[in-house]
């Protein structure tokens, strides 16, 4: 099992509580996540498309009346999950 297996199933836990409940908890585990990532070296790259195969897997059983709030949750949570990413960014630039 690869490192981005652990990411997968982390992500779609954390996901799935954000989507159930918007709490700013939900958020913090998503930068919980991003972090993680970072210190495990998971690329950028890689990190978004555990984004996608998550958000299309919850998309394949999302009514459709409700996919705009599905995916507005995701962009609230894919932000958090890459404020990690962007604060090193800054730092090197820095």
């Amino acid at each position: 099992m690869n490192s981005g297996d652990g990411v997968q199933r982390s992500y779609r836990v954390a996901f799935l509580r954000y989507l159930a409940r918007h709490e700013e908890s939900g958020l913090h585990a998503g930068y919980e996540i991003g972090r993680a990532s970072l210190e495990e070296d998971l690329s950028l790259l890689e990190l978004v498309r555990v984004h996608h195969d998550v958000l299309i897997d919850v998309l394949r059983d999302t009514p459709a009346d409700e996919v705009p709030d599905v995916a507005a949750a995701a962009s609230y949570f894919l932000l958090e999950v890459l404020s990690s990413y962007d604060m090193v960014q800054r730092g090197l630039r820095d």
